[in-house]
């Protein structure tokens, strides 16, 4: 682990964590950090997603700002921006450091950039947030992991918690492909049938963690957002800090959405960069309600009960980040779209042909790109390999 590089010349120490408190998205009530970790379920008590605070003017001390900016991106080179302690017990199996992909032939107007997170070690974005909650539950001496997935949030935590010899518990809705469910199991997760959707599967992996534990329940919660922003903190790092005009991102439960956004919200009040870009939420129609919510102005998100799409990595019918979601398109000056099942796999196509190779949820960004004329440096968020859902293809 080389995040030690960027201490600051006073201190040698590896015991660094600048969370302040975590602030909850609805009614802004704020908890200690001991508060949220001690409870089995992170959200407050109103039922809302928390976001994380940090002591900026610390960090802002310990980033050695031309080494930090010189230095090649890495997913645990931004580990001042994430909840850890000791960084010499953290879990990698080589997350991020994904390629920001250009090929001409794909823009319509502009400049457009893929930020490939198909090339994570489990074919997904997803790998950022496992790396920091797997350590989370080391860190609180925890024997197991457990939680909800549509597919490759459980396959990377169920690889991350196989490295770090945890047991892992997946509860899967019904929408759950085969691939993705192979692959979970592959890495020795004991995977769990639900019928209902990814609403349901949640509870039930809430509850078991409140039965037991001994478990550490990991998912769309502040430790995964945190872990997440990574994603944004590259894409900055990897233009040579300069901000992109928009950044494209799908909609699931709205975790990588708003992580994206509160990456670039730090990187400009610890002054590294000047501005943030317009952030642009998609979702399938079939399942859009943060852009439901955006289109009509309102502030909750209402769910939208067993969602049927191709697109079954984002279908999230009852989004624990929608609020978040919300906040990063609005706050950013962006908006919300959404694109068919039809437009998603002709994107997938299309991305493919030009030797980009993603699953159908991973193309909706782009999808939604195609969608809107949208001039500048464009960045879309390609989040899952090709090879975990084949839907379509010959």
């Amino acid at each position: 682990m080389q995040a030690g590089h960027y201490l600051s010349k006073e201190s040698e120490l590896i015991f660094m964590v600048y969370v302040t408190g975590f602030r909850c998205f609805r009614c802004g009530r704020i908890y200690k950090p001991h508060e949220i970790e001690n409870l089995p379920i992170p959200r407050c008590q109103c039922g809302s997603a928390l976001d994380a605070e940090y002591d900026y003017r610390s960090i802002k001390k310990v980033i050695l700002r031309d080494e930090f900016m010189r230095t090649t991106p890495t997913h645990w080179k931004y580990w001042a921006f994430m909840p850890v302690k000791d960084l010499s017990k953290c879990i990698t199996i080589g997350e991020g450091a994904t390629p920001l992909l250009e090929n001409k032939k794909l823009s319509k107007t502009g400049r457009l950039l893929i930020k490939y997170e198909a090339a994570n070690p489990t074919g997904s974005f997803k790998d950022r947030g496992s790396s920091l909650e797997i350590t989370k539950a080391l860190d609180f001496k925890k024997k197991k992991v457990a939680l909800a997935s549509t597919g490759n949030m459980g396959a990377s935590v169920a690889a991350y918690a196989a490295f770090a010899g945890l047991e892992c518990k997946v509860f899967i809705p019904d929408i759950v492909g085969k691939e993705k469910i192979t692959q979970i199991k592959a890495y020795g997760a004991e995977t769990i049938a639900v019928d209902g959707d990814y609403s349901v599967a949640m509870k039930r992996a809430e509850e078991y963690v409140i039965a037991n534990t001994d478990s550490f329940l990991t998912g769309d919660y502040p430790w995964r957002s945190e872990g997440t922003k990574t994603v944004g903190f590259e894409i900055a790092d990897q233009l040579y800090w300069h901000v992109p005009d928009y950044i494209v991102v799908p909609i699931g439960n709205g975790t990588l959405i708003y992580s994206i956004y509160e990456a670039f919200r730090e990187l400009s009040l610890v002054g590294i960069t000047g501005k943030i870009p317009g952030i642009i939420g998609v979702q399938v129609e079939n399942c859009s309600p943060v852009a439901d919510a955006w289109k009509n102005n309102m502030n909750e998100i209402i769910p939208v009960r067993n969602p049927k799409t191709i697109a079954t990595a984002i279908a999230c019918g009852d989004p624990i980040d929608g609020l978040a979601a919300l906040k990063a398109i609005r706050d950013s000056g962006g908006f919300a779209v959404k694109v068919t099942d039809d437009e998603a796999l002709s994107a997938r196509n299309s991305l493919s042909h030009n030797g980009i190779f993603v699953e159908p949820s991973g193309a909706v960004a782009y999808a939604g790109y195609i969608k809107n004329n949208l001039g500048g440096t464009v960045v879309c968020i390609a989040t899952g390999h090709g090879l975990k859902d084949m839907y379509g293809l010959p």
